[in-house]
């Protein structure tokens, strides 16, 4: 038994990343975190999809389920659970029972190699940046396994567009990737990295986030990657594979009850993983506004209450929006809910400003605080553009993105290697 405590408590004074170190205990601790803390994140932003579009579109969205429908995600997971499990007749029934999980498996392992933070990660791979790339691609696998095994037309219309788009925008996409990549090469030994954590530490290193690195080129490659990620993720206003408007619901139009809801996850969580890919690329990862311009103690300091205050605003906010329910019998309920969500909010919210727990959970919070600016984004979008034609979803990839991603490389690449010889003169 000691053995064993020695063991789990050996990885806590450990630099490394728990696969890294060798230590299985934490790298199952830390694989249970992320599916947790992965499936919160879709059911929030369930929750804050449908309400963010409709205060958009001047309206409340979900209230009758839980204070300003908090309870509506779950509400929802409990009646697609309990949900009648459909199969066409015709349909084939191995195919079409593997295809969901393998779209949610894939959505998760992209995971494996995300990093939260120095340590915060499940491992560390020398060729990270490809395996999550490889790994978010096998999606569109499960997604044309699903079309074709419907034996419908609808869905297998809605597959093969599927995999036409992911096509056409993983060159741009993999084009601006290896635009970033390069940037990491600009230090004295000349050699670049692939690794999630060293592509973080190389934008640390030389004291600028590659977005604003050879202005303007990586703000270029940065939006083709940008516009490549709504593709690849089939969201608004490149969501063709699932136009309802002319497929009913594209490839999933035979699923219903718990394996549509596979599908429902694979697609947040895979919006959640191509997002964490651009803040580690470009927006420097889990690194601090100014890591190397701000570094003294004081602004530490200031930097280190952020998670804090950010918890206590939104307490602050349910409890603004909890004194102005209507004062009715009707409303008690709803008013005595939310000031209890503002309450643990804000109890969080204390817990973060100890020093031993502000100190671990700043990488976490800076990380997460940038993929939910890209989560919004996904959101505005959904709001604001209307879908693309077919053709100039294909036109947009082939004629638009991939010109510039070559070009972008081709002068990354000239403008780097001019910079090496200056560097060795």
């Amino acid at each position: 038994m000691g053995q064993i405590l020695d063991y789990i408590k050996s990885y806590l004074s450990s630099s490394q990343t728990p696969g890294a170190a060798g230590n299985m205990f934490w790298v199952l601790v830390y694989i249970l975190l992320v599916f947790a803390g992965l499936s919160v994140a879709v059911i929030a932003m369930n929750w804050l999809e449908r309400k963010i579009l409709a205060h958009m579109q001047v309206r409340l969205g979900p209230m009758r389920v839980g204070p300003h429908g908090l309870m509506q995600p779950i509400a929802d997971a409990i009646k697609l659970l309990l949900k009648e499990d459909i199969m066409p007749a015709e349909a084939d029934g191995l195919i079409f029972w593997v295809a969901p999980f393998v779209v949610v498996l894939a959505a998760f392992t992209t995971f494996v190699v995300v990093p939260f933070g120095p340590t915060h990660a499940i491992t560390d791979m020398n060729i990270g940046i490809l395996f999550m790339l490889g790994v978010s691609s096998l999606s569109v696998l499960g997604i044309v396994m699903a079309g074709w095994a419907s034996n419908s037309h609808y869905p297998l219309i809605g597959a093969l567009r599927s995999s036409a788009q992911m096509v056409s925008y993983e060159v741009a996409m993999g084009l601006a990737v290896v635009s970033a990549i390069l940037m990491t090469s600009l230090n004295a030994e000349g050699t670049g990295t692939l690794s999630m954590i060293g592509i973080v530490q190389a934008q640390l290193a030389q004291g600028e986030w590659f977005i604003f690195k050879f202005f303007p080129l990586g703000l270029i490659a940065f939006f083709i990657f940008a516009v490549a990620m709504v593709a690849e993720t089939n969201r608004a206003p490149f969501d063709l594979a699932e136009a309802e408007s002319e497929l009913t619901a594209g490839f999933h139009t035979e699923y219903s009850g718990f394996r549509w809801s596979l599908f429902f996850l694979a697609e947040y969580s895979a919006m959640i993983a191509v997002s964490s890919i651009a803040v580690t690329l470009w927006l420097g990862g889990w690194l601090r506004p100014f890591p190397n311009f701000l570094n003294n103690s004081t602004w530490d300091l200031v930097f280190s209450l952020f998670p804090g205050v950010t918890f206590l605003l939104f307490a602050a906010m349910c409890f603004y929006n909890a004194l102005r329910m209507p004062k009715h019998p009707l409303f008690r309920v709803q008013t005595i809910g939310l000031a209890g969500f503002g309450v643990v909010l804000g109890l969080i919210g204390l817990v973060l400003f100890i020093p031993a727990v502000s100190v671990r959970i700043q990488d976490i919070f800076w990380f997460s605080a940038k993929v939910a600016g890209f989560m919004y984004l996904y959101i505005w979008y959904r709001g604001t553009f209307p879908r693309y034609r077919f053709d100039q979803l294909m036109r947009m990839g082939w004629k638009v993105l991939l010109p510039m991603g070559l070009g972008v490389l081709i002068l990354t690449a000239s403008v780097a290697l001019l910079q090496q010889k200056l560097w060795h003169q």
